[in-house]
């Protein structure tokens, strides 16, 4: 249990396969399996007089249909779910959206920007990289095996474990009021980890519920995609930690995306906030000699990565090199095989 002088989780228990935690009479925590190193993502259940809201969903796959099935005619009273929440478009918190459209004609509300996403990329069937990919790679420094063999590989595609999104939903946005489980709510919108992420803000100041945007104990991964080289998420998410601070309270409890509740969301927030600049000034002192982004792994990680988080890896490199560039504290030169080399400004060559 993460404990801290104003960080620290409530809750000893965790749900257990279709058991579910009830965090305040109407509310339910519910984990779901992930078959990667982060190995759970959280869903909550909020009860309506006529039915269920539910926030987040997890992968489609067999395992976790059944285990919904389970949920479904076990915590949920075989009541239905009346709505669907995907807080941002990312794979572990919509795959079964689309399952509980089409299947238990839930309606789907999201972000604008969350649903088009998640749409297209389900619609985008790779199965090999395309140029832009390989050319990204090139860029950040993948070493020339990894490379050779990524190349000829299938890439991972969303449809891979997200249930096709049907047309059709119901937006979200930023500064609304919403009734869910018996209560108002303002929704208000961060950046950086996925674009336009929804949390939700009770009206009694009690309750947050924060997707990705908000976790203890490990940090949100804020990344660089082919699809947009140049972003500059962390940017984007520096900005949204500090406008949250201004809502944020160390009395709130928080429902994050992943790991166990926690109270403390304003000292979390400055701690992810002093996380990054803390890592961006360690970069940039390391780059008195030209490096690549793949270069900065055990600057920006302090360990040996595994091929199995390579990929998480290398974006968020990228968005800490990307960040110090666009800030005008480093300067970007070319290197061998059409990488990019990052070198603090004003170093001599």
């Amino acid at each position: 249990m993460l404990t801290t002088k104003a960080i620290r989780e409530p809750f000893s228990e965790r749900p257990q396969g279709s058991q579910a935690v009830e965090i305040e009479p109407g509310i339910l925590w519910l984990q779901l399996p992930l078959p990667m190193a982060l190995d759970h993502v959280n869903a909550y259940a909020l009860r309506e007089a006529d039915g269920w809201t539910v926030i987040d969903t997890g992968f489609n796959n067999q395992r976790t249909r059944s285990l919904w099935h389970e949920i479904l005619h076990g915590e949920l009273g075989g009541k239905p779910v009346r709505r669907v929440i995907m807080t941002h478009h990312h794979p572990d918190h919509v795959g079964l959206v689309g399952w509980f459209k089409s299947q238990h004609k839930a309606a789907v509300l999201a972000t604008r920007v969350a649903w088009l996403t998640a749409r297209m990329l389900t619609l985008d069937n790779q199965e090999r990289p395309v140029e832009e990919a390989l050319r990204f790679y090139k860029m950040a420094g993948m070493g020339p095996e990894l490379y050779d063999r990524r190349k000829d590989e299938r890439p991972f595609n969303f449809s891979d474990c997200v249930y096709p999104i049907p047309p059709g939903f119901q937006r979200l946005s930023d500064g609304q009021f919403f009734r869910m489980g018996g209560h108002d709510w303002t929704i208000r919108i961060g950046h950086g980890h996925a674009p336009d992420q929804a949390t939700f803000w009770r009206s009694d100041g009690k309750l947050v519920i924060g997707g990705d945007q908000f976790l203890a104990g490990i940090t949100p991964n804020i990344g660089v995609h082919p699809t947009e080289p140049e972003a500059n998420p962390l940017e984007d998410w520096l900005q949204s930690c500090r406008m949250f601070l201004k809502f944020a309270d160390d009395d709130m409890l928080v429902l994050p995306g992943h790991r166990a509740p926690f109270v403390g969301l304003g000292s979390r927030l400055v701690e992810l906030i002093e996380h990054h600049e803390k890592a961006l000034d360690q970069l940039e002192d390391s780059l008195d000699t030209p490096k690549l982004a793949t270069d900065v792994f055990e600057v920006l990680f302090g360990r040996v990565i595994p091929e199995r988080e390579y990929g998480l890896a290398l974006a968020e490199a990228v968005a800490h090199v990307n960040f110090l560039y666009q800030s005008g504290r480093i300067d970007r030169i070319n290197g061998p095989a059409e990488s990019s080399l990052w070198v603090a400004s004003g170093t001599r060559m």
